[in-house]
């Protein structure tokens, strides 16, 4: 049996860590028996597309916007001198050539593909807007593939046989389903003979990126496991995932998560601190394979193990998570008492403009929507609000959300305790959630008390409930 493993960006981009603790780091006793899923280098993705978190302008975001000419040809450029600097940075002599002449045909094809389209697109006849998505796929899979390639490259310098899967679909006549490309790129593998290296994105009729956009690498992760029938699917990143952020409460204070369940994994990728997508989660969920969330650079803890079925033997309160790069968008309007209208029109516009709704309250004539995106969008997003309401009074203010969060989280007087400790540690609280399935309850306070909302939470709901053994039970 066989294992599907993932490794980010971030820890490809410590490719020596990854190669001496993960790759040479024999699991029952083979080097083999392991696919592994790779993203492209920290930063790369942003480079090709947008930064994620900023939103400043990558290849696809000049392309598309075409305010100067050659602008995306320019970026492209700097892309390719980019990932050149990477490949010197892990390989010399005959392997950097063979690193370069396959990422610099890969470029020169894209730039021919993009300079075509922009060239037919002249015709009044062509859209450039139609073509878009493709475009946006095409420039992701470039950053996959270079960490991909090099991968196999890496391995075969060290001796170790493996074999490149490369998904991006690149001269392929015709575009397979998602599961067929999977099942076919698939059909000659041997894993227990190879080290089997593939690419996070994967090129299929679904079009992974219209729905999933930047997280399909986790999709592509998960229908490889499910397809391929593995024993066990693993995420490796840089961090354990434990009680809280030890770059906020130290390293000392937090604990390793042995186990949990994946009700908690969806609740820490509503927040973006993804354990793994929820619609990848699904997969695995549906097929009864178990996740494994591993440090990459401490290769014999044995990690969290993320299952359907776990629960806390004893109640209690597993992680103090967060995110403080929050919009509060509050819509007051008399005319929404008694109708839905508002709310549906509205939830329907942030999707529409591709804000991330993490929460929303609501009282007779008022709902706020708790958002993600970057400031250009919000402010958008409410002038077309209050186009649409001329009534209405919208305001905007930025937040932060701090949740505790836990497999079974029924722990009496947890709410007076929270209320106690933020308030004794003059936070105000600004809205406060429980769910009834009691998995999270979620405190809404203003982001210049962010860390220290993570701090007193953690100190008041798990350091001094002395549950850490609990929390630390491991499945090996």
């Amino acid at each position: 049996m066989h294992t599907v493993e993932k490794i980010g960006g971030s820890s490809m981009s410590r490719v020596q860590d990854v190669l001496n603790n993960i790759w040479l780091h024999k699991c029952n006793n083979s080097f083999y028996n392991r696919i592994f899923v790779v993203s492209a280098y920290a930063g790369v993705t942003d480079l090709l597309l947008e930064h994620k978190k900023s939103g400043d302008a990558g290849v696809y975001s000049c392309f598309a916007e075409a305010s100067q000419a050659d602008a995306w040809r320019d970026r492209l450029t700097d892309v390719q001198q980019h990932l050149l600097k990477i490949n010197q940075s892990i390989f010399q002599g005959e392997s950097l050539q063979e690193a370069n002449d396959f990422i610099e045909e890969r470029i020169k094809g894209a730039d021919q593909c993009m300079q075509s389209l922009h060239d037919l697109c002249l015709y009044g006849h062509f859209q450039l807007d139609s073509q878009l998505a493709t475009v946006r796929e095409m420039l992701a899979s470039i950053g996959e593939v270079h960490s991909a390639f090099n991968s196999v490259l890496l391995l075969k310098e060290n001796g170790i046989n493996a074999r490149l899967v490369d998904l991006t679909g690149w001269h392929l006549d015709a575009p397979l389903s998602f599961e067929e490309m999977i099942k076919t790129q698939f059909s000659e593998v041997n894993p227990a003979k190879e080290i089997v290296i593939t690419t996070g994105y994967t090129h299929c009729k679904e079009g992974l990126m219209k729905t999933f956009d930047r997280g399909y690498s986790e999709m592509t992760f998960s229908k490889i496991a499910t397809v391929t029938g593995a024993a066990e699917a693993i995420i490796h990143k840089e961090f354990h995932l434990s009680s809280a952020d030890p770059r906020i409460v130290g390293v000392d204070k937090v604990i390793t998560l042995g186990m949990t369940n994946f009700d908690v994994a969806d609740q820490l990728s509503n927040l973006g601190m993804e354990a793994i997508h929820p619609k990848a989660a699904r997969g695995l969920r549906h097929a009864g394979i178990q996740l494994r969330i591993k440090n990459t650079f401490e290769p014999d803890h044995n990690g969290t193990l993320i299952s359907n079925d776990y629960q806390n033997p004893r109640p209690c309160v597993e992680i103090i998570a967060g995110r403080r790069d929050v919009f509060g968008i509050e819509v007051f309007d008399q005319d929404m008492l008694g109708t839905s209208e508002h709310d549906i029109n509205i939830t329907r516009l942030l999707h529409h403009l591709k804000l991330d709704l993490v929460n929303k309250e609501a009282d007779a004539n008022s709902i706020t929507y708790f958002t993600v995106g970057n400031r250009k969008k919000i402010n958008r997003a409410v002038r077309l609000i209050e186009e649409a309401y001329p009534a209405a009074e919208v305001a905007v203010r930025n937040i932060a959300m701090v949740s505790a969060i836990g497999s079974d989280i029924k722990v009496k007087g947890m709410l007076a305790k929270t209320v106690s400790a933020l308030t004794n540690a003059d936070i105000s609280i600004l809205s406060l959630h429980q769910t009834q399935r009691q998995v999270e309850m979620q405190c809404i306070v203003a982001d210049k008390d962010y860390e220290n909302a993570i701090k007193v939470l953690h100190k008041a709901l798990i350091e001094a409930e002395d549950h850490g053994e609990v929390i630390r039970r491991s499945a090996a």
